[in-house]
């Protein structure tokens, strides 16, 4: 033993008492090594290469003479800069996102502390309401006719597909990719009702009459396709529903003596009144389709939205979390099923009629797969099961490739239009995969699933596990 006072011996310092070796200065790793191994590095890095794989994609073709001259004229071209540019911006962002997360986060409550405070008062809300609708109704009157087709054939036919598909996506919880069916469906009803199609009915009824057929037509479609396809879930009802869309399609161009074939129909009257002394015929004008439009769309939204706090609601939110615990609670799953599925489509019903109505002509290709593809981003972008994210995500996709026409950035072409909105969703999925305006719940099962409770399906959420 150590006397006290007289400080304890030291171990050997020999390779026979366990020390490590001396590292030499060839073994330490270098500046270099360090850097390619930092996540910052590895994140910058990807950042490059996903952008230049961009600008190869979107830049010109090679051909058969010259096979390298895509890659030439894309890399060794000014515009490969724009990307670079992206590169490092969207690195920067994504670096600070992660290492002043909590400075970011105190910075966003604190901006939307404000809002958060006053908008569940009703008398702010409505009057947040009413001045949106003050500037739907005002700005179009100062815009060209160009910016007024677009807000009108690729703003707000596509709001309401989208606000009906979010019933089926969002609320019920249901993947369908046949939802461009119902489109079609409500276009070829509102041209056998007026007496187009080459098969028709000895009478022809006006326009405006055949809205409630066409949206009867597309319900009884949805509850035809949904009775017997929707005790399937998951990829299997996505699968039929994608059948479903592509035999419409496909009747609607083989059977030429009924729907007029490949060469579509041609002839559908516009919408016209006369009634009680007054005759206005809506015509080849903009304007007055887009003041119908934002009426249907002001009225849809407010009957979605007391659908959605209804029991009604309530049972789909039921269904889309968890059939099994919904049926086990006494939830007729089937019957809400087939209900989401009618109410969806009859929106779609409707916007098919205003289509084949404004533009007079309709043809098989204008109902293919890849638009309902469409339809499904703008709901995901938008917000899943949220209303006001349904609309700013049709308003602002379907704004923004017009705006890339008028104004291309980065040497936009029109046939790229796939590859931007693509790398727009990705960007969405990675920093907001809840949406622009997500729905309350669906925000709280993200959130929860980034901490380990549940999933983002809310499909393994206990009570307790909440709590």
């Amino acid at each position: 033993m150590t006397a006290p006072g007289t400080p304890a011996a030291r171990p050997p310092a020999g390779p026979e008492a366990g020390a490590q070796p001396a590292v030499t200065w060839d073994e330490r790793p270098t500046a270099w090594a360090r850097l390619v191994s930092s996540v910052d590095a590895r994140r910058a890095f990807a950042y490059l290469v996903g952008f230049l794989v961009l600008a190869v994609m979107t830049g010109p073709s090679g051909s058969s003479s010259a096979p390298t001259s895509g890659f030439t004229g894309s890399l060794f071209n000014p515009r490969v800069f724009w990307f670079i540019g992206l590169a490092v911006v969207f690195w920067g962002a994504t670096t600070a996102r992660h290492r002043y997360q909590a400075r970011i986060r105190a910075w966003n409550d604190s901006v939307l502390a404000l809002p958060r405070r006053l908008m569940p008062d009703k008398r702010v809300r409505y009057g947040f309401y009413l001045a949106l609708l003050v500037f739907a109704i005002i700005y179009p009157m100062h815009v060209s006719g160009f910016w007024q087709q677009v807000a009108v054939q690729q703003i707000g036919v596509y709001v309401l597909l989208t606000v009906g598909l979010n019933v089926v996506v969002g609320y019920a919880g249901l993947l369908d990719l046949g939802y461009v069916a119902f489109y079609a469906i409500g276009a070829y009803s509102a041209a056998f009702w007026t007496g187009a199609m080459p098969v028709h009915l000895p009478f022809h009824l006006n326009p405006f009459w055949t809205i409630p057929l066409a949206i009867l037509a597309a319900m009884m479609a949805g509850v035809l396709l949904g009775v017997p396809t929707l005790r399937l879930r998951g990829d299997y009802l996505a699968i039929v529903t994608l059948g479903f869309g592509e035999i419409v399609s496909i009747v609607a161009q083989n059977l030429t003596s009924i729907t007029g074939g490949s060469g579509g129909v041609l002839g559908i009257p516009h919408f016209s009144v006369n009634l009680l002394g007054v005759h206005y015929t809506w015509g080849l004008g903009n304007l007055p389709y887009y003041y119908l439009l934002l009426a249907f769309v002001v009225l849809i939204l407010v009957l979605f939205h007391s659908l959605e706090e209804s029991r009604v609601g309530r049972a789909w939110t039921a269904v889309r979390e968890d059939e099994v615990a919904a049926e086990a609670s006494g939830v007729n799953v089937l019957k809400y099923k087939v209900m989401a599925f009618a109410i969806g489509a009859s929106t779609s019903g409707f916007a098919g009629v205003l289509t084949a109505s404004q533009v007079g002509y309709i043809e098989p290709q204008d109902f293919t797969y890849y638009l309902s593809i469409l339809i499904l981003v703008l709901v995901i972008f938008g917000g899943m099961g949220s209303l006001p994210g349904a609309v700013v995500g049709a308003a602002v996709l379907q704004w923004f490739p017009e705006f890339l026409r008028l104004h291309p950035l980065f040497g936009f072409q029109q046939q790229d239009l796939y590859i931007y909105l693509g790398a727009l969703l990705i960007v969405m999925m990675i920093f907001r995969p809840e949406g622009i305006l997500p729905s309350k719940r669906r925000k709280r099962e993200i959130g929860l699933a980034e901490h380990g409770v549940g999933t983002a399906d809310a499909m393994t959420t206990t009570t307790a596990e909440i709590q």
